[in-house]
């Protein structure tokens, strides 16, 4: 695989953004969005995919076996900022989805987002993970995507992850504006990675409960079984073996999908670091995160 050169991060009105996500700014900010539809929107490695595939067989397992063994889920839920020639917009692929609802996710920290998700009242699931997990995954997800910038070594990208010198800015303004969203925004579940791996099943019963369905105890099943890790992780229409830009020898899409692996990357040191690091910049006394379980 040859090496491609790799984008450069840089101050996008104040969030870190590289040109795959800013190119069709004009397209994304003026969305049409429609009243059904559900928004997913997460930090990056904060468990997008995971619950992208969880709604969508929720709502689509019943169109048979066909969609779910050659559609990849990266068409079935369009990441509605993603501009990289010669793939589809992903404007695009958002407004010919043929599915109702059409499910969308986005990276995007809640003040870019397009304003027609709010005007229409659509619904917003929100997913956040532990910040020292998600910096592992996000560092070793630079490591093996070229389409991504370089991360250095892990001292290095820790160091830019605590000063949000990030793609999608810092982890702390994502996490703190959507819920700061959820207090004003009726419509809105925010979920955490940490709870899904500790009870599936109890998530997707909350899911279910804010969206109105009430699938079947034998739907439910299928759906707990279909999104196990090692599932997700061995299926092609999830894993992201198909994206070329991904060198999954470096290090696979879906790594390990733990709690805690934090604790493997962290010296002593770093840790006290981060630890102080984030108090002062974690805003909401009520928003809490498990770091092991």
């Amino acid at each position: 695989m040859e090496a491609r050169p790799r984008p450069d991060l840089f101050d996008f009105h104040g969030v870190g953004m590289i040109k795959e996500f800013t190119e069709n700014w004009d397209n994304i900010q003026n969305f049409k969005a429609r009243p059904d539809d559900i928004l997913i929107a997460t930090y990056t490695k904060a468990g997008t995919t995971w619950v992208s595939y969880i709604l969508d067989l929720l709502y689509f397992a019943h169109m048979g076996p066909d969609r779910q063994t050659s559609i990849p889920l990266h068409d079935r839920v369009p990441f509605l900022e993603i501009c990289k020639p010669p793939l589809p917009l992903g404007t695009d692929l958002a407004d010919k989805l043929p599915t109702t609802p059409r499910l969308i996710k986005t990276h995007l920290p809640v003040q870019f987002v397009p304003k027609s998700f709010w005007e229409q009242r659509c619904r917003v699931v929100y997913v956040s993970r532990n910040a020292k997990d998600n910096a592992v995954s996000y560092f070793h997800f630079e490591r093996m995507n070229c389409a991504m910038p370089e991360p250095g070594d892990w001292s290095t990208f820790l160091q830019n992850f605590m000063e949000g010198k990030m793609v999608f800015g810092s982890w702390y303004d994502h996490v703190n504006g959507w819920w700061e969203k959820k207090e004003t925004y009726s419509n809105f579940h925010y979920m955490f990675y940490e709870d899904l791996i500790e009870d599936c099943g109890r998530e997707i019963d909350r899911l279910c409960s804010f969206l109105s369905l009430s699938p079947s105890p034998e739907e439910k099943e299928r759906v707990k079984a279909s999104v196990t890790f090692d599932n997700m992780k061995q299926n092609k229409m999830t894993n992201y073996s198909t994206f070329d830009t991904m060198n999954q020898t470096i290090s696979p899409f879906m790594r390990k999908g733990k709690v805690g692996d934090w604790k493997n990357h962290f010296t002593v040191a770093q840790n006290e670091q981060f630890d102080e690091d984030y108090k002062q910049k974690m805003k909401y006394p009520d928003l809490k995160f498990h770091y092991e379980i």
